[in-house]
Order: structure tokens, then C-alpha cells, then sequence
């Protein structure tokens, strides 16, 4: 603890079920001297329903780098502030990383009450490996920038990690489907916790056919889990580097991946993020 004894506390709230709250969050939320509150309007009917009476000052991503610093005077004169998000855990995809970061230089104790994660609630129930995996947030919302980030991830061996909203969630799983292949296994989350929870798993041909069948399955929050590329053996992976080293001596980097592919039966796309990386290994 600091001397003057003022800690922040990232404290995680539910993401639909309210009765997934931790005792120690809700003593936490109570006894804190102010609660840091990505949208206090969200926040005020779950503090209700817990009796909580603890003001609140909104924190969120457009205001968060004007009122951090006036938080850490506070944390430094003594109080005790909790952050929370609407909901799940501060931080994983929602704001607090200005606050948290200035807390800490500022030599300000960060407690972590744990809890609710959308991310870890979904992999959990996922059925997909999760020894190893990457959580890439919200994809970009242009088609265009969307695509490259997705054609980036062909080649990634561990599972692949994503959060979509229901306007894009129809677009983005075609845009997986051209960038994996539409047999790359997968699974989709919907409404964790919620009242019409749904996990459905299967191809990525699969999900977009389940998803358009029923307008309802397109509603509310999603969490995207892709299943990671198959490893080349070494052997297998060498000999690929070596047939686009040699193309890439004569030829364009897109045509160069395309033949590759044919030679090889790689996917395109994975070639194609190879040879960036060989190109840009040679530039440097």
C-alpha cells in the first residue's frame, strides 16, 4: 500500500448474469471513496440492485485522458477509487489503460478484483484449444481494413480470439470464411450469461448458414473463436520458405504467393504474409 493509502481497484461486473458479482466486488464497490464508471447510466442500475450508494465519475474512452490525472491527485491524497467498465473485465477491449498506466507511474497501489470476462467465459465453453491463444479485440469496422487484418491471421497456429457486434457479425464471418477457408472450424458465442445465450460450433460455412436462419441469432454480443491454422512440419515448412525465396527473386510478391500456393497447396493467404515477411527481412 502506499503511504497515504489511496488504491485503485479494477473491479470486473457481470456481463449480463448480475448474480455473477463477487462478494468482494460488491463489499469493494461499496467501501471505496469513488467508482470510475465507463458510462454511469449503464453502471447506476447494477449498483442499485446491490444497494451500492458510492458516487460515481464517469471514465470512459473519450474522456478518460482529462479526468485520469485529476483521479490520480485524488488516489495520491488518500482515496480509494474503484474502475469498472459496463461490463466484464476494465481494460480487455473497454477503457482504463490511461488511468491504470498514470496510477501506476504516479506510485499508486492497483488491486485487481477479478470476475466476469467475455473472453475467458467463451473460450471456457469453447471446446477449441486454449493452451495457446490470441485475443484480437474488435476487428476494424472498414470492410477493407478488416480483410487485410484477417488475411494477416491465415498462418497463426493458436486459436484466434475476436469480439463483434451485431451489425457486422454477418460481414465478418464471410470475410473470415475468404481469409480461412470456409472448413476452418470455429465457434460463436452469443449473449454469454444473457437470457438467450447461444454456442454454436462448427465450420465457418456452418455459422454463417446457422446465423442467417434466424434474424434473432444475429442480435446482441458476440464472441468469435477461430480455431489456429495446422503447423507445417519443419521439413514441410522449410522447403515452402525456400520455393518462395527463389519466386521472390523473380517476381512480384502476390504472384510469387499464388504460385507458391499452387506448388505447395498452401493457402494464398499464408503465403502471401510469408513473403511480406521475407521482403521485409531483406529491407532491413
Amino acid at each position: 500500500m502506499s503511504e497515504t493509502g489511496g488504491v485503485l481497484y479494477v473491479v470486473a461486473t457481470p456481463i449480463g448474469n448480475l448474480g455473477d458479482l463477487s462478494q468482494r466486488a460488491i463489499e469493494t464497490l461499496r467501501t471505496v471513496d469513488l467508482i470510475a464508471a465507463e458510462d454511469t447510466r449503464h453502471s447506476r442500475p447494477l449498483l442499485q440492485h446491490y444497494g451500492i450508494r458510492t458516487p460515481l465519475q464517469s471514465c470512459h474512452e473519450h474522456n478518460e485522458a482529462q479526468v485520469s490525472p485529476r483521479l490520480v491527485e485524488q488516489l495520491q491524497a488518500g482515496q480509494r477509487i474503484a474502475l469498472i467498465s459496463d461490463a466484464g473485465t476494465p481494460l480487455v477491449s473497454d477503457p482504463g489503460y490511461q488511468l491504470v498506466r498514470a496510477a501506476i507511474e504516479a506510485g499508486v497501489p492497483v488491486l485487481a478484483v477479478p470476475g466476469p470476462s467475455a473472453l475467458v467465459a467463451a473460450l471456457s465453453v469453447s471446446g477449441l484449444p486454449t493452451d495457446r491463444f490470441r485475443f484480437e479485440g474488435f476487428l476494424p469496422a472498414k470492410a477493407g481494413a478488416r480483410r487485410e487484418r484477417l488475411q494477416a491471421l491465415a498462418a497463426e497456429t493458436a486459436t484466434l480470439v475476436f469480439y463483434e457486434s451485431s451489425h457486422r457479425i454477418e460481414a465478418c464471418l464471410a470475410d473470415m470464411a475468404a481469409a480461412f477457408g470456409d472448413a476452418r472450424h470455429a465457434v460463436l458465442a452469443r449473449e454469454l450469461t444473457k437470457r438467450f445465450e447461444q454456442t454454436e460450433r462448427g465450420a465457418l460455412s456452418h455459422l454463417r448458414q446457422w446465423l442467417g436462419a434466424d434474424a434473432n441469432r444475429r442480435k446482441g454480443e458476440f464472441v468469435v473463436m477461430v480455431q489456429g491454422a495446422e503447423a507445417a512440419t519443419g521439413q514441410d515448412a522449410a522447403e515452402t520458405r525456400r520455393i518462395l525465396e527463389l519466386l521472390l527473386k523473380q517476381l512480384p510478391v502476390k504472384q510469387a504467393a499464388a504460385i507458391a500456393a499452387e506448388i505447395t497447396g498452401e493457402r494464398r493467404n499464408a503465403l502471401y504474409q510469408l513473403a511480406l515477411e521475407l521482403g521485409n527481412d531483406e529491407s532491413e
